[in-house]
């Protein structure tokens, strides 16, 4: 289950705000049942709004033209990091995403 919640991040390459509702959806839904979900749960909702804040920081930063840079390396981010913790989790195992900021610990 951990790999779908992983990879659930990459519905917003399809549908717009997918990729933000459905991993928060199965995060509240199964954490109970499932405990080692619980902290993938909070490492990618943790991942979510720190890239968020990443993007955000980046749009001012295009004003001096370095944010077109980083906003590239943030969606390259959102890409790869939902891969690799979903390919760890499929393995048994928790990544923490580099770059995160823990909101929720």
């Amino acid at each position: 289950m951990g790999l779908f919640l992983h990879m659930s991040q990459l519905i917003n390459l399809v549908i717009p705000m997918g990729g933000l509702i459905v991993p928060i959806l199965i995060w509240q839904m199964k954490k109970e049942e499932m405990p080692a979900l619980d902290a993938h749960g909070k490492m990618v909702v943790n991942w979510l709004i720190s890239s968020f804040i990443y993007i955000a920081v980046s749009v001012v930063l295009m004003f001096v033209l370095v944010g077109f840079l980083t906003m590239i390396v943030v969606a390259i981010l959102g890409i790869v990091f939902p891969i690799v913790g979903g390919i760890k989790a499929n393995n048994g195992e928790f990544w923490e995403y580099p770059l995160t900021i823990k909101f929720f610990k």
